[in-house]
């Protein structure tokens, strides 16, 4: 199959205007295809020839103005239309399409609870053509105007208000102009709750067998809809564009959400069927305010081609969290934001597979190099660029700046430069500058200080590794003279790096200086000697949490840049979560604990250890949290405790007593998750897993058995497990995932070594043939990540260097093969 180019793209564009789609979708025709007839009404500006895109199944039928075309002269995926005269033309096409499994084009799901089936679009980038014949680029927007025929009994929904004319024939409403990528149809028995607000409707919808489930949470979901769709109403000059805004949370999904005009898709884990912390309610909210904000930055105004993939979701990032942060409870989004996702763009940005968050258009030659940037540059560095932005701008001259945007491309396609004139128009400052040290560099500076006390005062330098200017806030605290371990803030002051000399303050020195207090800058940053003493004894004393997670996210990159051994962030973990009141932080530090560190950067004969610390700081968390007062993090903290556990005992207890003691209750999440880890300690077999299959045999069932059953300790399993996996073609994406993450194990590495030499020619082998979505699950899940050796990096650049993985995959591996670099630089450091 053929990758669009941007050469492409924009001849295409310059010879043709597409001005509607009309399209009939027949999903009653069987259980592996479903018929899709469409006519596209474009005009060519002159004659000349162009093409089609599409994947079917079969090709029925074309005809252009009328006049028939041979079927068999698909080439791949593109029909050629040739000889075209200017002026207007209309092609229609009639195909039958493929369902999919692995969440791209239409998505046809079975729900093992009920039987009941659900089918969803995904077609991002250029799944399309999966669906419907399209001249797939997001400049050549048009209006789309969809029938649908479904089952009896099933709901149709789409980006324009679906309406039911009978016999199972739905009819949406003709759509604005959009993409082609952003067209959605949602259908099956959905259980819907539905209210009405500034006159749209707003709908929420789910799989019958989550329906107690959506009910239970309804109230909280419209209550963020609402509040967020208030907000940018207050931000935006513009008007919501479209007709309707459902949210419809759909099975085996790959993203945690589309923007579909008027229809956005979410995975179903966040319909949540058990307990849950706060902090994962507040990061269901930031997805809701992300996806709402794509209805402007991203629906209302679209890129003009890949290479500015940002532009949507760097502000869809920043507008997240910061409407969340202004018009909900949830007021301190930022601290999981610094914690958690912040980590993801530095990470991204030290790996050879960086790139600009802006890169030039001939770095994203076509959609197959375009797809590999949908990253943690993209979203969280690119955010954290707009950030700072604000923070030099100010918020009043950024918002005047988007509202010309939106004003000026309403409807319409935009480039990284009319965004920058945009902000230029409504601003003095010279972003133009701006965004050429921020948006076309890559790689994360580093913010030393150089703290100096003098007689009657003290003086701050800023040494910077990099090259972008950064305005900063510098935070100063002293010891609290009656609360031991405690800190007092003294000073809070803005600074502009580079500084033109030291920045001198009166009286003593302070016990903590911490640059980019506030977080507003991407930049990691260092403690000096006697700040970083302080921060050892007293981190958990500092009494804001974002800054706490300033200096967490120091001692994080210490650890990766070898600079702090692993040993000693696990002590500080040890010695400050046990005080940490801040349910983001705690679950930020222990996820890098139990992760990279206990699996990856220690040599195994210190894992256990490792696994020793964390259970007993988990289980100093568990009494912190008798009284109650907590349920978050007492969750938290028994979570990472079944996650750590070496012996069985304990967690074997809780799981035949259905209870931790002292709580919580156990549900399925914690059921699965226990099992799972007995699993991996050949504590259980076969026959525990299928009676848990039996107890809960819902799609989250089917994943947990497949998880366990991959993860258990016996030549058998493991090579059941990667038949399932690599040799044949039936696990749906969720389930290639579960199977993948049960299978490599730190403890079974004597078990599964033969498997690490198999994983490079057998992944090349599936990612050829299932696509990108599944060479993306095997790159990520499926990686032998505990593998830390010499022998299995040289495997991979091996690979790499001779076996031509397709670009999904060759990307993950380019990307797992660094850290894994950096982990054996780390055991050596």
């Amino acid at each position: 199959m053929s990758v669009l180019t941007r050469d492409e793209a924009q001849t295409r564009a310059q010879l043709i205007d597409v001005h509607r789609y009309t399209i009939d979708l027949d999903l009653t025709t069987g259980e592996e295809t479903f018929d899709s007839r469409t006519v596209i009404h474009f005009t060519a500006r002159e004659a000349g020839d162009t093409f089609v895109e599409l994947k079917p199944a079969e090709l029925r039928s074309l005809t252009l103005d009328g006049q028939p075309l041979d079927p068999a002269a698909l080439d791949g995926n593109r029909y050629a239309l040739t000889g075209l005269t200017a002026g207007d033309h209309e092609l229609r096409v009639d195909a039958s399409m493929r369902y999919s499994r692995t969440g791209e084009g239409m998505h046809r799901f079975t729900d093992p609870t009920d039987g009941e089936r659900y089918v969803y679009t995904q077609l991002f980038m250029e799944d399309v053509q999966r669906v419907f014949a399209a001249f797939d680029q997001p400049d050549l927007k048009a209006v789309f105007a969809l029938t649908v025929t479904a089952p009896e009994g099933w709901t149709v929904l789409g980006n324009g208000i679906a309406t039911h004319e009978g016999n199972g024939r739905w009819t949406c409403a003709p759509t604005p102009l959009l993409s082609t990528y952003l067209v959605a149809v949602a259908a099956g028995p959905w259980h819907s709750v539905r209210t009405q607000h500034a006159g749209l409707p707003f709908g929420l919808h789910v799989r019958r067998s989550l329906g107690a489930h959506l009910d239970a949470d309804a109230d909280e979901l419209f209550e963020i809809t609402r509040q967020c769709y208030d907000r940018y109403h207050e931000k935006f000059e513009e008007p919501y564009p479209f007709d309707s805004y459902d949210q419809a949370f759909v099975p085996e999904f790959n993203a945690g959400a589309m923007e579909n005009p008027g229809l956005v898709t979410f995975r179903d884990e966040f319909v949540y069927r058990s307990a849950v912390t706060d902090t994962q309610r507040q990061t269901r909210a930031m997805v809701i305010a992300h996806e709402m904000a794509h209805m402007w930055f991203g629906d209302l105004v679209t890129l003009k081609w890949w290479d500015d993939i940002w532009l949507n979701e760097s502000f869809a990032e920043y507008m997240g969290y910061q409407t969340l942060t202004e018009a909900t409870r949830f007021t301190d989004t930022w601290v999981d934001f610094g914690i958690a996702r912040k980590a993801w763009g530095y990470d991204a940005d030290q790996r050879p597979s960086t790139h600009p968050v802006a890169p030039d258009a001939d770095a994203v030659p076509d959609t197959a190099s375009a797809m590999l940037n949908f990253d943690g540059i993209s979203y969280a560095k690119g955010a954290s660029a707009l950030r700072q932005l604000v923070a030099w701008l100010g918020e009043k001259d950024f918002l005047a700046g988007i509202n010309i945007h939106f004003k000026r491309h309403r409807f319409g396609n935009a480039t990284l430069a009319d965004f920058i004139d945009s902000l230029a128009q409504a601003t003095d400052r010279d972003v133009h500058a701006w965004a050429e040290v921020w948006l076309r560099t890559t790689g994360v500076d580093t913010l030393t200080p150089s703290v100096t006390g003098t007689e009657g005062g003290w003086t701050l330098g800023i040494d910077r590794d990099g090259s972008r200017p950064h305005r900063i806030t510098v935070g100063a605290f002293d010891a609290d003279p009656i609360e031991p371990g405690r800190l007092v803030l003294r000073d809070r002051f803005d600074v502009d790096v580079p500084l033109t000399e030291h920045d001198v303050h009166p009286g003593r020195r302070p016990s903590l200086v911490v640059l980019n207090d506030g977080d507003t800058t991407y930049a990691k940053v260092r403690l000096d000697t006697e700040s970083w003493a302080t921060a050892l004894r007293s981190l958990s004393g500092i009494p804001d949490p974002l800054t706490r997670a300033v200096v967490w996210n120091a001692a994080r990159d210490m650890v990766r840049d070898g600079e702090l051994a692993p040993t000693a962030y696990l002590e500080a973990a040890r010695a400050h979560l046990p005080r940490e009141s801040d349910l983001a932080v705690v679950q930020g530090v222990l996820a890098f604990a139990t992760g990279p560190i206990a699996d990856c950067y220690l040599p195994a004969d210190q894992r256990p250890a490792a696994l020793a610390v964390l259970t007993e700081t988990c289980r100093a968390l568990l009494r912190h949290t008798e009284d109650g007062s907590d349920p978050g993090l007492r969750l938290t903290a028994v979570r990472h405790f079944i996650d750590a556990a070496s012996q069985p005992a304990s967690i074997q207890e809780w799981l035949a007593d259905g209870s931790v003691p002292g709580g919580p209750e156990l549900d399925p999440e914690l059921r699965w998750r226990i099992l799972t880890r007995l699993a991996v300690l050949g504590a259980v077999g076969e026959k525990e897993i299928a009676a848990e299959l039996d107890r809960d045999p819902s799609a989250m069932g089917q994943e947990g058995a497949a998880r366990c059953r991959a993860a258990l300790p016996t030549a058998e399993a493991k090579a059941a497990a990667w038949s399932r996996l690599f040799e044949s073609d039936d696990l749906s994406n969720y389930l290639f995932t579960a199977t993948a993450q049960g299978f490599w194990q730190p403890e079974q590495a004597a078990l599964v070594r033969e498997y690490v030499p198999r994983y490079y020619p057998d992944a090349v082998a599936l990612a050829a043939r299932r696509g990108p979505a599944i060479a993306e699950a095997a790159g990520r899940y499926a990686f032998p990540l505990h593998a830390v050796d010499a022998e299995a990096l040289a495997l991979g650049e091996e690979c790499l260097r001779d076996a031509s993985p397709i670009p999904a995959l060759r990307r993950k591996l380019v990307d797992q093969l660094d850290d894994l670099n950096r982990a054996l630089r780390i055991r050596g450091a």
